[in-house]
């Protein structure tokens, strides 16, 4: 993302609202009445709201009963009304309790992207409206969601689209916080839907944030999580409905020695994934391991616990977890590489992720081991695993995955809000 302009100082406030804050009309007057509080005490204000409830469900519902495979384009253009509708209902409500508001879409917003529709990049913000709108005390209300392309053509910013609207434009108004709403009240520790012993996480540094986010937690996309970092926002994730101090999300804390610091922080899972496993014919097969990874690339679909093997004469394969939605789109790019080069693509959908966050778990090879063990203790066999500095993650049973949650929290006991250190150290 480049920033074009100068910003408007710290003193802006950069708020976003989920669906779920927004869902109902009595909903839409709460926010509003908590944007005006905020705004009577002086601060200068621009809102990111996001399409209200199932809206965009419901919007891709009816785009699949005309045409099953709608041109992206088109369908970036149905979609994005649903957050310019958002936006101008929260106007409107502003204006009705006597608070100056202007609801703007993405293109007058200045928020330009890139990429293919349905999951498009920033590139760039021009704010020059939003500041001027700002500067004479109006509540500026962005529908988030959306950009415009070089072509003057809607884009989508795929799933998590608002909060990186959101971010993004507190990076360019040089505002060093970004308050995200949503219906919890922050980070947790586990998915508290199916955990109630999860404990809230009053801080948290971006990068542990990143990795929560890919590998499953709902609660923020991990693009908004970097762009945040890169820029300097802190983003402080808060429950829309009360007062709730909620998460800070920070890019560096810079306290205390890093092998001092707790190890696991999380456990996260997500079951929106399938296992997909290309058998390749043995003949140049790290010619068409490259040319398989190319291809994803090109479609811009993240893989995730690889696993390559060979199998003696049978053949070479290729394993890899990718999310549920783009597996259909895997099979068909796979073709491009050549016919007769993947031999068979197999989907397993009976799989899920379970991963443990934290930080030096690469360096602290119990953390695998003791992961591993206490799954295998209550007959939850893992299957590939995936490890780094940030998480330990594996494929398990998807009908084993809440279970798998509640024995891993109790195994590094993070119910007592007290992470697990390595032996020998405390934070």
């Amino acid at each position: 993302m480049t920033l074009t302009g100068d910003g408007i100082g710290s003193d802006v406030l950069v708020q976003k609202y989920g669906g779920s804050s927004l869902a109902t009309t009595d909903k839409v007057r709460s926010v509003a009445d908590r944007i005006a509080t905020a705004h009577r005490t002086g601060h200068r204000i621009v809102v990111v709201v996001s399409a209200q409830g199932e809206t965009t469900d419901e919007l891709q519902r009816l785009a699949s009963e005309l045409n099953p495979a709608p041109s992206g384009r088109e369908l970036d253009q149905l979609l994005a009304t649903g957050e310019t509708a958002s936006a101008a209902l929260m106007a409107m409500a502003l204006q009705g309790i006597g608070v100056p508001a202007v609801a703007l879409s993405g293109m007058q917003s200045g928020m330009m992207a890139t990429g293919k529709h349905g999951s498009g990049i920033i590139v760039a913000v021009d704010t020059e409206r939003i500041v001027e709108l700002a500067q004479a005390g109006t509540v500026v209300v962005v529908a988030g969601f959306q950009g415009v392309d070089a072509a003057g053509d809607v884009i989508t910013l795929g799933r998590g689209g608002s909060d990186t609207t959101a971010v993004a434009i507190a990076a360019e108004l040089r505002t060093s916080r970004c308050e995200i709403y949503t219906d919890v009240d922050g980070v947790y520790t586990a998915d508290p839907r199916v955990l109630a012993t999860a404990t809230l996480m009053p801080t948290v540094d971006a990068d542990v944030m990143m990795e929560m986010s890919f590998v499953g937690a709902r609660v923020m996309h991990s693009r908004a999580v970097e762009l945040a970092a890169m820029y300097g926002v802190d983003i402080c994730v808060r429950n829309s409905s009360s007062a709730a101090l909620g998460t800070l999300i920070q890019g560096r804390d810079g306290v205390g020695m890093f092998e001092s610091k707790a190890a696991v922080l999380a456990v996260v899972h997500d079951v929106d994934v399938v296992r997909v496993v290309m058998r390749i014919a043995a003949r140049a097969e790290g010619e068409l391991t490259a040319a398989v990874f190319r291809v994803l690339a090109r479609h811009a679909i993240p893989a995730d616990v690889t696993v390559l093997s060979n199998d003696g004469g049978a053949g070479f394969s290729v394993g890899m977890t990718v999310r549920r939605s783009d597996a259909n789109q895997v099979c068909t790019a796979i073709t491009e590489i050549g016919v007769g080069l993947a031999d068979r693509v197999e989907i397993d959908d009976s799989v899920g992720r379970l991963s443990i966050v934290g930080k030096g778990l690469l360096n602290r090879p119990e953390y695998a081991a003791r992961m591993l063990t206490s799954l295998a203790r209550v007959d939850i066999p893992a299957g590939s695993i995936c490890t780094s500095q940030l998480r330990i993650s594996v494929t398990v049973p998807v009908d084993t995955v809440v279970r798998a949650v509640a024995v891993l929290h109790n195994e590094f006991d993070l119910a007592s809000g007290s992470s697990m250190v390595a032996p020998g150290y405390r934070s």
